[in-house]
């Protein structure tokens, strides 16, 4: 299994760094890859791409910032804010795996 994830919070400082880790251990944790692009101060580090999005299985936006959502479209994702993805991550990524989350649709 496949994710992808976004992080980003206002500040773009501790909580989306803190976020993406979190995101990553329980997902090393749990048995899944994920690639987790996160949205700070110093800008977008670890950029999805075309091909990152297309092969996943799902997605998970843990942002109070603005994230660019339509490139999600028809995608199973799951969208959190940055605190929930701090506090539950491994509930997040057990989501994904049991295929619980709604496919998303641009708007």
């Amino acid at each position: 299994m496949k994710i992808v994830a976004t992080t980003s919070c206002p500040t773009g400082i501790a909580h989306t760094y803190m976020a993406a880790e979190n995101l990553e251990k329980a997902a090393k944790k749990l048995g899944v890859e994920i690639k987790v692009e996160t949205q700070g101060s110093i800008g977008t580090e670890n950029a999805l791409t075309k091909k990152d999005i297309k092969n996943a299985d799902a997605v998970i936006v843990a942002a109070d910032a603005r994230v660019e959502m339509a490139r999600f479209d028809g995608k199973p994702l799951k969208e959190v804010s940055v605190s929930k993805a701090i506090k539950n991550a491994e509930t997040y990524i057990q989501e994904a795996i049991d295929g619980s989350f709604e496919n998303y649709k641009a708007k």
